[in-house]
């Protein structure tokens, strides 16, 4: 090669450099890209080709680095030229703890109470691993763990792989030091942990427990590409051995934006504050933010900003006397797993509960946390007497993290809620579960008290039995004064239990007996809808009704007489066959019944018309029909409405405010049409404009 081409090749490879750092600063460290990843990659894969070919022309700080190489056989120590010091932890997590240290900080400097307030550089306490990172010539050359404080690990290795780490400082028209050590925390972000434990699952591989467990295990092992596959992230908070640095700061805080100068990420949530007043301002308006931060924080640290005054207070026992670390109450704990229970839901979901041994957490004192459901058991293992971990965050409801395995008891049995709970212990129904559904359920839907409240409301509501005044304020009066227990009490009101309840005046008790005489008379389409199958909908119901005629033929019918009506799969089968294998279910049926409702089968039009053949889905808001005067507008003229979008449905109808339904149908490439496209359809012939 001629020294002209080599130049040029020389000359390429610093252009890539710098501009991959350029984009790489603007996507990680200011979340502003600037170019399409695709573009970056191609840069990418020119850089690599020329350092392949030219090797001389690989640098310590190329983007090419961060991508790891072959794993090392151990960690080597590190001694830290400055020893890596932990500070004081603030333990009072009232603001008392604030109170206090700037108390010993004005002793300390011997401050009279008229003195002015000390200024403090306040700032975020991540939860994280400590990292050492040494820069020589502005040139990351070493990146080290705390360790003992005085000796780390050198996990330079992986460290390269975190991209909003700099491998080259920014001078930015300022000198960079012969030497600086930055210190800060390496973290991973919650939505990214979570992306993470998603794609573990999906490879059926063990989930991680928290955040700051996995960023550590992926830091202190050997194999760079495991560190490149867990998303971590870094902030700058402190300062090690620095040498050289002509226009050093006099502040922490002057400290930290020096750092973001030179291209080290440094947190935004900081503040200078004064005295105890501005340091107890910080650390509650940081609370009140804790649970929307993107990481995880465990509290805030409060540093005497000047640095003069830093050596001036000196240190005690090992551990600044200008610093404190104060602390938010634990997120998590650990304790033991005394049970598993079960919780039924409005809608007869059952989901299992852990009892715990009371633990501190979060603020409070915890008994329970929720499992979710049989399928988060097994991924996480969880088993009566294991010791776990419980997370509270804020007002989120505690939930078990995970097992301590190293503590288990030997014997522990792996936990399958249908074998302990086959029937529902609330009022002994049979418990079911779909094959492909997470959740259990209860199956006596009428009759079960947890569900009563929603099943009432579901069976009162304008598209079922229609029972105008019957809403959530009253069947709450309703079931909490245990008048009615199931939907076949509503017909067994009268005016003085109504006029008893709380703000019912007689006008409103008279208009809603008149309701409920009204709706005795139904539909028997509305009746199915009305009784809350599962899985049975407006759509399915019609359909059962129009197969069947009557509810006690429905009541009868098994899998193979329900498989033979129009769009009733395997699933929507077993639920009916399951609501009325529950006598409880029956028994409100012929209550009802006996009641005196009247269900008949209304006449729809099944014959020849121009939309015969035909389905369509309804969804949105239409400008001037509702969806009910829509689907009637159809059915009238020979089409079918269903409830679901499938590669079956020839048409959607969407109004304004369209949801999921519009986003399938444009998926599958089903025809979408407006109010007007509807009407224009009938009157052709039910044939489509070109």
């Amino acid at each position: 090669m001629d020294m002209q081409t080599q130049s040029s090749v020389t000359e390429r490879a610093a252009w890539l450099r710098a501009e991959l750092t350029r984009y790489a600063e603007a996507y990680y460290t200011n979340d502003a890209p600037i170019v399409p990843d695709a573009e970056y990659d191609r840069l990418f894969r020119e850089l690599q080709g020329i350092e392949r070919e030219h090797p001389e022309l690989l640098t310590l700080d190329s983007p090419t680095q961060r991508v790891g190489g072959a794993p090392l056989k151990s960690l080597t120590p590190v001694r830290h030229k400055l020893p890596m010091l932990s500070i004081q932890t603030e333990t009072d997590t009232t603001e008392g703890g604030a109170i206090a240290f700037d108390a010993r900080v004005r002793k300390k400097l011997e401050l009279s109470a008229e003195a002015p307030a000390v200024e403090y550089a306040a700032e975020l306490k991540f939860d994280g691993l400590a990292i050492n990172l040494r820069y020589e010539q502005g040139i990351l050359v070493q990146a080290a763990t705390r360790g003992d404080g005085e000796v780390g690990e050198d996990v330079t290795h992986n460290v390269r792989t975190i991209r909003n780490i700099p491998l080259r400082l920014n001078a930015k028209g300022s000198s960079v030091p012969e030497v600086l050590e930055v210190r800060g925390e390496i973290y991973m972000r919650r939505d990214e942990f979570d992306k993470l434990n998603e794609r573990q699952r999906e490879q059926g591989e063990k989930t991680f427990i928290n955040p700051r467990n996995t960023a550590a295990g992926a830091i202190r092992q050997l194999d760079p590409t495991m560190a490149a596959a867990r998303p971590m992230t870094f902030f700058a908070y402190g300062l090690g051995e620095v040498v050289g640095w002509n226009a050093a700061p006099p502040s922490h805080a002057a400290m930290l934006d020096a750092l973001a100068a030179l291209g080290l990420p440094v947190s935004t949530d900081r503040s200078i504050a004064k005295g105890a007043e501005g340091l107890v301002e910080f650390h509650t308006q940081i609370a009140a933010k804790r649970d929307r931060l993107p990481f995880d924080i465990d509290g805030v640290v409060y540093k005497v900003n000047r640095l003069s005054l830093q050596r001036e207070l000196g240190f005690r026992n090992r551990e600044p006397n200008w610093a404190v670390a104060h602390k938010y109450p634990a997120q998590e704990e650990l304790t033991e797993l005394l049970d598993i229970e079960v919780q039924v839901g409005r809608t007869g979901a059952i989901t299992p509960v852990a009892r715990l041994k009371p633990v501190f957490v979060g603020g409070v004192t915890v008994t329970n946390a929720t499992l979710h459901n049989q399928g988060e058991i097994d991924r996480k293992d969880v088993r009566v007497g294991d010791w776990v971990i419980v997370r509270r965050a804020g007002d989120v409801i505690p939930e078990v993290v995970g097992p301590v395995l190293e503590r288990r008891p030997e014997g522990a049995e792996r936990f399958d809620l249908m074998a302990r709970f086959p029937v529902c212990p609330i009022c002994g129904s049979h418990v079911v579960r779909g094959e492909d559904e997470a959740v259990a359920r209860c199956t006596g839907g009428l009759f079960c008290p947890a569900q009563r409240k929603q099943a009432l409301l579901h069976f009162a509501q304008r598209r079922a039995m229609d029972i105008e005044g019957l809403g959530d304020k009253l069947v709450d009066q309703l079931v909490d004064a245990a008048i009615v227990k199931t939907p076949a009490d509503i017909y067994k009101l009268g005016l003085l239990a109504l006029a008893n309840l709380e703000r019912m005046a007689e006008k409103s008790a008279k208009n809603l007996l008149d309701a409920i005489e009204k709706s005795k008379t139904a539909p028997l389409q509305r009746f199915i809808f009305a009784l809350g199958i599962r899985n049975v909908g407006e759509a399915t119901a019609k359909d059962l009704a129009r197969r069947f005629g009557n509810i006690h033929a429905l009541m009868d019918a098994d899998i193979e007489a329900l498989l033979a009506v129009n769009d009733v799969g395997p699933i929507v089968a077993q639920s009916i066959v399951d609501f009325f294998a529950e006598p409880h279910n029956r028994e409100v049926v012929e209550q009802l019944l006996a009641a005196g409702l009247i269900l008949v089968q209304e006449t729809i039009n099944t014959g020849e018309g121009v939309l015969s053949g035909k389905t369509f889905v309804l969804t949105g808001t239409l400008p001037t029909m509702s969806r009910d005067e829509a689907g009637a507008l159809i059915e009238q003229h020979g089409g079918k409405v269903s409830g679901s979008v499938s590669k079956k449905t020839s048409y959607v109808v969407a109004g304004t405010e369209a949801g999921s339904k519009l986003d399938k149908a444009r998926d599958l490439g089903v025809t979408v049409l407006d109010e007007e496209g509807l009407l224009k359809l009938i009157a052709d012939g039910g044939e489509a404009s070109a």
